[in-house]
């Protein structure tokens, strides 16, 4: 068969067939009377294992040794390929990923191009004030895409450039929820608790609902955080998960104020009373939860509250006791705005003591 009806049958150019042969990887079996290369069945079956080997990735070098050397084994020259591969593969998902970046930030010209690759390699940078500076040089003309300060706050380990990453994402709206919930996800604990902090900075309601969700998470940190954000946007169903942050003293004071901020709701606060009181009167309440339950009362306003601490100072347990007798006290004392001085106040106690004698001093008055 003459080159010329090879390569129509093989796809492959008569140019290629002549480098094949001039590096010794194809040579035509025989020649006709007239000299044109005659290529046998052999020479063809060749031509397709070339084309064959071409097609993973292996030089024309690599595919002289394959075919050639008969000692030849594949497994290492194959597994370079995959690692090769690989390689490529990561390089160009790379490329596409700021690619796309730089398409949402719709640049309207070059310049705005030219800024944006500069900010995202500034949130690359291996300079903490780099990333800051970056994160916080977003504006409205060509802000910071949200997937990259997305991907960038959650993998931040600075405290201060995670700071400026979370009030970056925020000025962009709840864009970033979405992403964000997939950080929740995540089977390194410190990146679902820098999902959730995220979360718990941005606006809108699809925040607000992943947030919700949150509270049903395994891990207590992503639950404490949420119930946090949800009790500050008064959402009543972070009481329970409020209340299990008290219990079990983890941001419990943060829990507690959270609580307060429910409680300006009167039927809310009778309500979040109630399951305080449940919760004291569970046996599985030690004494350090016992007591950080009754000081958690003392952002609760209502008779329900009242009445359970009148219980609670007689309680068993001294601390509790004297802890809801502080409060009882605080309660029926008159605003800070409204305590006299101390002089009107001693007169204001001598008033008092006049017009409520003791018992021995009555009967004095009477005889």
């Amino acid at each position: 068969m003459l080159i010329g009806e090879v390569a129509r049958r093989s796809g492959v150019s008569a140019r290629m067939l002549r480098h094949y042969e001039s590096l010794g990887l194809v040579r035509p079996s025989g020649r006709t009377s007239s000299g044109y290369r005659e290529y046998s069945g052999q020479d063809i079956r060749r031509i397709f294992h070339v084309e064959s080997l071409r097609s993973l990735g292996l030089s024309l070098r690599e595919i002289g040794r394959a075919l050639d050397e008969s000692g030849f084994t594949p497994s290492a020259l194959v597994g370079d390929l995959v690692l090769q591969t690989r390689e490529r593969i990561a390089a160009e998902t790379e490329l596409l990923t700021r690619l796309r970046r730089i398409d949402a930030a719709d640049p309207a010209d070059w310049e705005d191009v030219l800024q944006v690759v500069a900010l995202l390699q500034a949130l690359g940078s291996k300079s903490a004030s780099a990333r800051q500076r970056a994160a916080l040089s977003s504006d409205d003309e060509v802000p910071v895409p949200v997937e990259a300060l997305v991907e960038a706050v959650l993998d931040e380990t600075d405290p201060n450039v995670a700071g400026a990453l979370r009030w970056a994402l925020a000025r962009s709206g709840d864009d970033g929820a979405a992403l964000l919930a997939q950080g929740l996800c995540s089977p390194v604990a410190a990146v679902r608790e820098r999902a959730v902090q995220s979360l718990a900075e941005l606006p809108g309601d699809e925040a607000g609902a992943l947030l919700l969700q949150a509270l049903t998470c395994p891990d207590a940190v992503v639950r404490g955080y949420a119930a946090l954000a949800l009790g500050a946007r008064g959402v009543a169903d972070a009481v329970p998960a409020l209340i299990d942050m008290i219990v079990e003293g983890r941001n419990d004071t943060d829990a507690a104020d959270a609580l307060s901020v429910l409680a300006s709701d009167s039927a809310r606060a009778d309500h979040i009373a109630t399951r305080l009181v449940d919760r004291l009167a569970d046996d599985t309440s030690g004494a350090p939860a016992r007591g950080r339950l009754t000081q958690a009362m003392a952002g609760i306003p209502g008779t329900t509250t009242s009445r359970a601490l009148v219980e609670l100072s007689h309680d068993e347990d001294r601390a509790v006791a004297l802890t809801a007798t502080y409060l009882l006290r605080l309660r029926e004392a008159p605003p800070e705005a409204d305590t006299p001085t101390a002089p009107s106040r001693a007169k204001r106690q001598d008033g008092r003591a006049g017009s409520r004698p003791s018992p021995r001093e009555g009967a004095a008055h009477d005889d």
